[in-house]
């Protein structure tokens, strides 16, 4: 009836806007579950120690001898917001803006409200791809994926919300419903350029856009000229594109910064133009060297090519993976009993281009991406986190998600706690309670100095530490996955070299560590624990779990030295 569908979709509208809430909401708390090391050394870390000159880790993507990152994105994400801090503090409006709570939540604030570039997405493609628009807008804000991967600082998500507006571009209708004549060809250029430079596995995403695209605007062109005219305006825009990511690039990489170029004199700046040629620096390109050698992606990890179809999908989208498959697998069926068909060889494949055949061309949207990402060998989670939208609208569409929808709710709440919360949980709390401690009054006249050894851990961004390059006092350790030998020797070495009063070691490991480190030959005088931390390397034994020991199994210790041996 009319009346219940209006409270069905009122009903729709307010969940969708709590879940919006609860997405930004939960950014400032702020998320303390560590997804993995890139979210934060692809784009804070570098930024940190380029606009706050704080010690930092610069990883090897962004080393000057073979950079494989553009610097671009960093600069206009985490790069923006470091200078917003950092302008605010200089004009005397904040005076301690810089602080480890600010350097992870103000980038993290600003790709949450980028997020909503999905919200938008689905608002613009439901009435193209005939779908429920707030059931579309409640199954998108619900999943964990957007609440927790698309409020963190991954070039992941970057490439999600650029092959979202591809699909916009490319999805147009005429107010009688066809689908209207493509005009979006230099912005269509720009975007795909973009996504490439970001991450050249975009190509894998915009490849189904794109060639859906060039299927329009041969359907409804009668010119060629017309033709030649569309595609020229997206290659031209593409090619300028790349032009500004490559001058961008080398001149960062060739250390001829923005901020020098004022000091630099008239005819010195015509000699660095004309030197650029030569120090070119195009980042995709390395990054394909880089990765398309099997040695270099073994040494990040190896898996088999099923890992996408048969556990990442599942891991991210749940029952909506499983069905996605299904209707494939139906679709094939369908594709291949009509090419035993005479009659589909002259009417070429049905529901590729046109429109009455949206959800065949959704799935194609999902698949095809996920099946050009799984020729790699080295296959993560995060890697299809662009996914969520074709998949979102093609699980929307005859209320295919509807009668799972518990165990939807079920899956993203498990989701939402284990990766926003438990994943490595501890270690972000762990850094804020270190920052406060570093830049605690002390004496003048006797600095403190500390030394800090991470081990089974995520790398540690050092950014969170909030420490200036010219500061000395403050040196961090990262062990990685030690074994308990070399455990035990770092930190005994570290017992006998006190050499101050004034000195102070932590050590810092999770609590399924914490009886390995008893073994070594030293004494510990403060013990902190930060509760919950869950490391999947080092994961909590069932039998310790059902004790009364479940806290310490599940917690990240942090562990000062006795000096007094």
């Amino acid at each position: 009836p009319p009346g219940g569908a209006g409270g069905s979709a009122m009903g729709a509208r307010a969940l969708w806007a709590l879940l919006a809430a609860l997405r930004a909401g939960w950014c400032l708390l702020p998320q303390a579950g560590y997804l993995h090391p890139d979210e934060f050394f692809q784009a804070p870390e570098v930024m940190a120690g380029d606009i706050l000159n704080l010690q930092v880790y610069y990883p090897w993507e962004f080393l000057s001898s073979f950079p494989c990152r553009t610097v671009v994105f960093p600069l206009m994400t985490s790069g923006v917001s470091y200078w917003a801090i950092k302008s605010l503090q200089q004009l005397d409006l904040c005076s301690s803006c810089i602080n480890s709570y600010t350097l992870l939540v103000s980038p993290r604030l600003l790709f949450t409200v980028f997020s909503f570039i999905l919200d938008y997405s689905v608002y613009r493609l439901a009435p193209f791809w005939e779908v429920d628009l707030w059931k579309a807008l409640v199954l998108l804000a619900g999943s964990y994926v957007t609440l927790v991967f698309y409020t963190r600082t991954f070039t992941n998500t970057l490439e999600g919300l650029l092959f979202a507006l591809l699909m916009v571009l490319i999805s147009s209708r005429k107010s009688n419903g066809s689908s209207a004549e493509p005009t979006n060809s230099p912005l269509i250029g720009v975007i795909t350029t973009a996504g490439f430079f970001n991450r050249p596995t975009f190509l894998a995403f915009a490849l189904m856009p794109l060639l859906y695209w060039a299927g329009l605007i041969v359907d409804s062109q009668k010119s060629l000229k017309t033709i030649i005219n569309h595609f020229l305006k997206l290659i031209l825009c593409a090619c300028f594109t790349a032009i500004v990511f490559i001058t961008a690039d080398t001149f960062y990489f060739t250390s001829v910064s923005l901020d020098n170029l004022y000091s630099i004199n008239k005819g010195s700046l015509f000699d660095v133009i004309a030197q650029l040629p030569e120090k070119m620096v195009v980042t995709p390109f390395n990054f394909l060297s880089y990765n398309l050698n099997p040695h270099n992606l073994a040494l990040h990890g190896s898996h088999p090519r099923v890992t996408h179809f048969t556990i990442n999908g599942i891991m991210l989208f749940g029952i909506l993976h499983i069905l996605a498959i299904g209707a494939g697998f139906k679709m094939l069926k369908k594709y291949v009993h009509q090419l035993i068909q005479v009659k589909s060889y002259s009417r070429g494949l049905p529901g590729l281009v046109v429109h009455s055949e949206g959800s065949p061309t959704l799935l194609l949207f999902y698949f095809v991406p996920l099946a050009l990402l799984s020729l790699f060998s080295h296959q993560e989670p995060r890697f299809l986190i662009p996914l969520i939208l074709p998949l979102v609208l093609f699980s929307t569409s005859q209320n295919r998600a509807v009668k799972w929808k518990h165990l939807i709710i079920v899956f993203n709440l498990l989701g939402a706690f284990l990766f926003g919360c438990l994943h490595q949980g501890g270690l972000v709390p762990c850094l804020f309670h270190l920052e406060r401690l570093i830049h605690s009054p002390a004496p003048s006249d006797h600095p403190r100095h500390y030394t800090l050894l991470f081990a089974h851990t995520y790398m540690p961004p050092r950014f969170l530490l909030n420490i200036k390059k010219t500061d000395m006092q403050v040196e961090v350790i990262d062990m990685a996955g030690c074994g308990e030998e070399t455990l035990c020797q770092i930190v005994e070495q570290q017992a006998s070299n006190f050499s101050c009063s004034n000195c102070y070691v932590f050590v810092i490991i999770p609590g399924t560590v914490r009886a390995t480190i008893a073994k070594c030959d030293v004494s510990f005088k403060n013990e902190t624990l930060i509760f919950p931390h869950l490391s999947m390397e080092d994961p909590p034994q069932m039998p310790i779990l059902s004790s009364g020991n479940w806290r310490s199994q599940l917690g990240l210790y942090i562990l000062q030295l006795n000096r007094d041996q």
